[in-house]
């Protein structure tokens, strides 16, 4: 082959990736760098094509969707997370080829088990099962996906994926349901366990919604959240602040309009007019020196249309950017946050253990701190997204 033609098919594979970034905990291949090293600054994550849409960060694996349905994963895979039908880590990004003649629509990564969503609303799940998270009646790993029969006459459109528990969102003419199982020692999964029991692997509805429609639903850590479509969160599982376990889900009172909910272990991150709000957060530095000032006391706005018990003891507290930057997107790892602002700035806060907020060093930070990619240009014609897994941070940044 010419010389010629090989460097034109060289340019034209590197122009079809998508421009992204990964940095902190590295040392099961979740930067998808193909190192298995720690990076405290962020660094150039290739092998992803540019049609990506959407990634989801686990414990220490990422699922990366593609706007045609495609799914590439990679990192920590020993439980069989990954879906390539080995309990084996991959270092890059790599195709499932599962889903080949599938078109996936929704991803979501655990602490060591993903989940999938069809197109036609059929949920896949794979990875680690010891706590019934797969939801297929037993406690059994599964490397390659499977489809959970439980939902096969139903019409999943999301999947959220916690440390030890997964929740499904269904839709129907009736309404909407979420389904909770795994582990439910915390009330994650939306069911009070008696005697000894700790765990469910066959999915039960989660009650006490009162016919919401949902936006989003959410999984980290023992924790669960989601968002109505009227912009109400509720949250249910181990509670922030040392508050005791809920399996009840509780509407958090504001009176503010959420757009956009992120969950970590013991915090989340809400949007809303642009400005981000964040519950709990007392560990690793997360504005524990703001709370005091910065306080904001939200009343429950009693004319919802989907009305629930309150818990008045929480409160959303007022991220301040940096010259007020209005912020676009908010991610959350295990006990630190990023956020996207309107100006194309990446912005970290919180536990820097394994530099997962890619300031160049392992500190801890209070406020939120911009973040240093090589190439900072940010035109109308791109998009930036931040994602986070327990203890890495991934950024890409593609054509709208």
């Amino acid at each position: 082959m010419a010389r010629e033609v090989v460097e034109a098919e060289i340019a034209a594979a590197a122009e079809e990736e998508v421009c992204a970034w990964a940095w902190g905990a590295g040392t099961d291949g979740q930067l998808g760098t193909g190192a298995l090293e720690d990076q405290h600054q962020p660094c150039r994550l290739p092998h992803l094509p540019a049609s990506v849409s959407h990634i989801a960060c686990g414990g220490a694996h990422a699922i990366a969707l593609t706007g045609d349905g495609r799914v590439l994963t990679w990192g920590r895979g020993t439980r069989g997370q990954l879906g390539h039908g080995k309990y084996e880590s991959c270092l890059q990004p790599k195709p499932v080829k599962f889903f080949e003649s599938l078109t996936i629509s929704y991803v979501s990564a655990g602490w060591n088990h993903s989940g999938f969503v069809t197109d036609t609303g059929h949920l896949f799940m794979c990875g680690d099962g010891s706590f019934g998270q797969l939801g297929n009646g037993d406690n059994q790993s599964h490397s390659c996906p499977f489809e959970v029969a439980f939902f096969a006459s139903k019409h999943v459109t999301q999947i959220a994926c916690g440390m030890r528990h997964s929740l499904a969102l269904v839709t129907g003419s009736s309404g909407d349901s979420i389904y909770g199982f795994g582990s439910g020692r915390h009330g994650q999964i939306g069911k009070h366990l008696s005697g000894g029991q700790r765990s469910v692997n066959i999915p039960g509805v989660v009650q006490g919604f009162n016919d919401c429609k949902f936006f989003s639903i959410h999984a980290n850590g023992d924790q669960s959240a989601a968002l109505s479509a009227s912009g109400r969160l509720y949250i249910w599982g181990r509670r922030f602040g040392g508050s005791s376990d809920n399996h009840i889900p509780k509407i958090v009172p504001s009176s503010l309009e959420i757009s956009h909910v992120a969950l970590g272990w013991n915090h989340a991150l809400v949007t809303a007019d642009g400005l981000v709000y964040m519950l709990g957060g007392n560990r690793h530095g997360l504005l524990t020196e703001t709370q005091e000032a910065n306080m904001v006391e939200h009343r429950l706005l009693e004319s919802s249309s989907c009305t629930t018990s309150s818990v008045p003891e929480e409160t959303l507290e007022r991220v301040l950017f940096p010259n007020e930057q209005t912020v676009v997107s908010v991610a959350a790892g295990a006990e630190h946050s990023a956020a996207v602002t309107e100006e194309g700035s990446i912005m970290t806060w919180g536990w820097g253990e394994h530099g997962q907020l890619g300031l160049g060093d392992t500190s801890d930070h209070t406020h939120p701190q911009r973040v240093e990619l090589d190439c900072n240009d940010y035109l109308s014609s791109t998009r930036l997204a931040v994602y986070c897994g327990s203890g890495f941070t991934i950024a890409v940044k593609s054509t709208r």
